[in-house]
């Protein structure tokens, strides 16, 4: 039984893995064919860099993503204090709405947002689609992963070092940057990268939400209704590696899990 567990483990791998490293391959590949091999070369990689388009896209998603994180994950502190010091059934019911946005499809989050940001538009000359609706929408969806990421931590830090904290001459606020906030940081820093990685990845939101704002995923999907080009195996290969090294960060940190330590009061 080991063996046959052993090889359905690596067949899984193979069928997910494979043909992540057949296009990384042929990123370096001298010729534009998907089938022959004709040399090694990175000029794939010298012609993404000079593509206007994707930069561009390029600039957009990391614009939108970083900010999109970063007001996630403040949003997500702040809700996951209120949260963890609310009542036992006033959590459940939070936790349950909280958990809408991972299990709902995204088209659906997606058609939601648009009809939402049109109609405050036409009625209010607000949102209007483009780089502020696609910040709103990637914040909305990336929010509960940052609550799911600093929850943990809060619920293991124990209470009774911030009342020592307000004993020895600190206010609140003093006591929460100074002890609290130390002992939380690996789920905060967790959960930004989380919030980055799925703005990152995100393409069913970005294309209902974007208005004219082109989005990473979104450019490489118009090139790819045309033609498959190198250029889109070079762009995969280092996506690819920025995820993995990302969620290496991530896993690092899970494994670590041990508070960063409490500042000098």
């Amino acid at each position: 039984m080991k063996i046959i567990s052993k090889i359905y483990i690596y067949l899984i791998f193979i069928f997910l893995y494979l043909p992540i490293f057949v296009f990384m391959i042929f990123s370096f590949n001298n010729s534009k064919s998907r089938v022959l091999w004709h040399g090694f070369t990175f000029k794939w990689y010298l012609k993404l860099f000079e593509n206007q388009e994707i930069l561009s896209a390029f600039y957009n998603t990391l614009i939108i993503g970083g900010v999109s994180a970063c007001i996630a994950t403040v949003l997500g502190l702040v809700a996951s204090i209120g949260i963890v010091k609310s009542k036992k059934l006033t959590k459940k019911v939070i936790m349950n709405l909280t958990n809408i946005p991972l299990i709902n499809p995204e088209i659906v989050t997606g058609v939601s947002l648009m009809l939402m940001f049109v109609f405050l538009y036409k009625n209010l000359g607000i949102f209007k689609p483009g780089l502020i609706t696609l910040i709103c929408a990637h914040t909305t969806f990336c929010l509960p992963y940052a609550i799911l990421s600093i929850m943990p931590k809060l619920r293991q830090t124990d209470s009774n070092i911030y009342e020592a904290a307000q004993d020895l001459g600190c206010n609140q606020m003093q006591a929460f940057f100074k002890v609290v906030l130390p002992q939380i940081m690996p789920g905060i820093i967790t959960g930004f990268i989380m919030s980055f990685t799925m703005s990152i990845d995100d393409f069913v939101i970005s294309y209902f939400t974007g208005g004219t704002t082109q989005t990473l995923p979104i450019t490489v999907y118009s090139m790819t209704r045309k033609m498959v080009s190198p250029e889109i195996n070079a762009l995969s290969s280092m996506l690819f590696f920025t995820v993995f090294i990302l969620l290496l960060i991530v896993n690092f940190r899970k494994e670590k899990g041990k508070p960063l330590g409490v500042h000098k009061m």
